[in-house]
């Protein structure tokens, strides 16, 4: 496989990420960090690494709505909920494991 080829495939696959969690708003990020110890905040900064490492002008703002496909305000305002006790409960311990 050519580096280019690499290159290729890594970028089809996290579109196919990025459209999964378009698909699945309702997937909380704090459910995301408690069990897969990321989310679409840790993409976002990871995205605007990536940028920086290229000399790419990126905001950190440009960032997140490339990887939420929206405004991040408008993405908290239409789909993010207010974390449970359990979920909470749950981050908490995920993060001390």
């Amino acid at each position: 496989m050519t580096e280019q080829e690499r290159t290729e495939l890594e970028a089809a696959a996290f579109r196919t990420l990025l459209a999964h969690l378009n698909n699945r708003k309702d997937v909380q990020n704090i459910e995301l960090m408690t069990l897969a110890g990321f989310c679409r905040n840790c993409l976002a900064k990871w995205y605007k690494a990536a940028a920086d490492d290229l000399d790419i002008k990126v905001t950190p703002d440009e960032a997140r709505e490339a990887i939420y496909g929206m405004p991040y305000s408008v993405w908290k305002d239409k789909y993010q909920k207010e974390a449970t006790p359990e979920q909470l409960a749950a981050f908490e311990k995920a993060k001390d494991s």
